[in-house]
């Protein structure tokens, strides 16, 4: 697809197709004339159909017609879903809406969805890719058969049907998952007791095991295990995907601390742990690169239907290479909300062996800003186990 054809034929129907023909690709690799098309056909579609994002773009002297690639498309704050009902269809054709975290009284961003198919085929792709490669056949042909055993640090979907983690957690286990698996924080509480028989019963059978939370979850999930004095040797394979941010409600944790603790008390090294960055307003998510890369540096890689821009915080032009800069996310997976979304963290590339950018890393939050809400509110949540 061509710009010219995406901003003159392409509709929600035909993008969507697209996009999902993409997400349904084995081989990922970074096609820019693709993305470019795809991104400006969409900015015409939500330009045309969310009105709040045309007058927002419009007062920055921004139409489809005179962009020249998708870097010129305006990127929402994040803080604007907030404030307002961001979508391109109405309201009667929502069929979800997942809200950011909050505590009681407090604005909650929205993402209003009419459908889940671009949501959950990027999420899926993504995991496989990144979490589990090793569960994808080298030869291209798919998943391989079994299940995974995957025991999640979070409420399940019913629980919290309007968090964006638990419906990702709740798919991956559906798709993916062995009977095993299942959640272990229920009405609020972490059941560690339940927790800590899953971890013997795979120690015991020499099954690997997939742990998922927030990071704050496993924050509580080391200080019980340590106040009892267990310790448990994960059988090889086995990971932990964390996500959030390192502070809780009063008090912060480091990334390193946690990481070190993890191996200590569950025998899953630090190039088996994954870190998430992912936001209740984007349909896509990016993940550490660890386990697809093993000898490189750390960073975050996401799926090539995603982009990234770091923006200088004082010009707003693109951040030079070593230097901090405002996190902005083209999201195709958003094609009935603003696909183009400016955040409140800030990032750095990380340059492979060419010195060309390979992936970036999240220095923390800008001055000023609220911190990750889902990691304080399962700090907040858990502060009772069962």
């Amino acid at each position: 697809m061509s710009p010219a054809v995406a901003h003159e034929g392409g509709n929600r129907q035909s993008l969507d197709r697209a996009v999902l023909g993409w997400m349904g690709e084995s081989d990922w690799h970074e096609d820019e004339e693709r993305f470019d098309a795809l991104a400006q056909g969409l900015f015409a579609h939500q330009f045309r159909h969310c009105p709040p994002y045309a007058r927002f773009a419009r007062a920055r002297g921004i139409t489809p017609e005179n962009i020249a690639s998708w870097r010129d498309i305006p990127a929402v704050p994040a803080g604007a879903f907030k404030e307002i009902a961001l979508r391109g269809f109405p309201s009667a054709r929502i069929v979800k809406t997942f809200r950011t975290s909050g505590t009681s009284g407090q604005k909650r961003g929205e993402l209003h969805l009419d459908t889940l198919a671009l949501y959950e085929a990027s999420l899926l792709a993504s995991l496989e890719k990144l979490l589990l490669p090793d569960r994808v056949d080298p030869g291209g042909e798919g998943p391989r058969p079994g299940r995974t055993h995957i025991r999640v640090l979070a409420p399940s979907a019913s629980e919290a049907p309007d968090s964006s983690l638990s419906h990702m957690f709740q798919i991956l286990i559906e798709t993916l998952g062995s009977e095993a698996s299942g959640f272990d924080v229920v009405d609020g509480h972490l059941r560690v007791e339940s927790l800590i028989h899953q971890l013997r019963d795979a120690q015991d059978r020499e099954e690997p095991v997939v742990l998922c939370g927030t990071a704050f979850s496993f924050v509580h999930l080391i200080e019980n295990l340590e106040a009892q004095g267990l310790g448990f040797r994960c059988p090889p394979g086995s990971r932990i995907m964390e996500t959030g941010g390192f502070k809780g409600r009063s008090r912060e944790m480091s990334r390193e601390g946690l990481y070190a603790a993890l191996e200590h008390r569950l025998g899953i090294p630090p190039a088996h742990i994954l870190n998430q960055y992912g936001m209740t307003e984007l349909g896509s998510q990016f993940y550490d690169s660890i386990r697809v890369d093993p000898n490189g540096p750390r960073r975050k890689l996401g799926p090539p239907w995603a982009r990234i821009r770091l923006l200088d915080p004082e010009t707003g032009q693109a951040a030079a290479p070593g230097e901090a800069g405002i996190v902005v996310v083209h999201d195709l997976a958003n094609t009935g909300s603003v696909a183009a979304i400016q955040t409140a963290d800030l990032g750095c590339w990380v340059a492979g062996p060419d010195g060309e950018p390979e992936g970036f890393e999240i220095l923390g939050r800008r001055a000023g800003a609220e911190a990750r809400g889902c990691s304080i509110a399962a700090d907040e949540m858990l502060g009772s186990v069962a």
